[in-house]
């Protein structure tokens, strides 16, 4: 009888033990950067001309891509499959905001913005800056970009990181995705987010 309450006590341990660590944590397919210390802040101007930051988005997932207009393969890919993932997300794709921060304001103004990032989604932002808050939002997020000359002074190509940062509807950054990241891991993730 000793031994049937002694094991029946150390199963309630046991259980008392696997509850301690809280809820079980989501099975992301990005690579979880919860509490990372990059990624806090970013201050652009959107392709409407309204200044926006990230506590804009609260409530929402937010999908945070730096490109160009002139990208000739990532960024569009990344615009297109991200257009994907909010047709796949149905309803719960209200709660989703994507925002494109240029890396080539030179050439990216707001007007061309405001035409290249709504073809994707009339719901997707395009957000830029000037040179010196450019460099800012990608120090802010450990993004690297680089000009490489072109034949003509205006036709250069910029090479840059082609990841992207998912927030979760609190505003806190929690995801980063590499590039390849596909539409399933995107549905995936951000319907973990959205569940909190």
């Amino acid at each position: 009888m000793n031994r049937r309450a002694l094991l029946a006590g150390l199963a309630a341990a046991v259980l008392a033990l696997a509850g301690c660590g809280g809820p079980p944590r989501p099975s992301f397919k990005a690579t979880d950067i919860t509490g990372a210390d990059f990624g806090k802040r970013l201050s652009l101007t959107d392709h409407h001309g309204k200044p926006r930051n990230l506590e804009d988005f609260k409530g929402k997932v937010i999908v945070v891509f730096f490109g160009y207009t002139q990208c000739p393969d990532v960024c569009p890919t990344t615009l297109a499959t991200l257009k994907e993932v909010k047709e796949r997300l149905g309803p719960d794709g209200k709660r989703l905001q994507v925002l494109f921060v240029t890396v080539d304001p030179e050439r990216d103004t707001e007007q061309l913005l405001a035409l290249y990032v709504p073809a994707f989604d009339p719901d997707f932002l395009g957000l830029y800056g000037d040179l010196e808050a450019t460099a800012q939002a990608a120090k802010e997020f450990k993004v690297f970009y680089s000009k490489t000359p072109g034949k003509t002074p205006t036709s250069y190509t910029i090479d840059h990181s082609a990841g992207v940062f998912l927030y979760d509807p609190q505003g806190r950054i929690r995801l980063f995705g590499a590039h390849g990241y596909t539409v399933d891991a995107y549905v995936n993730d951000i319907r973990a987010l959205l569940a909190g």
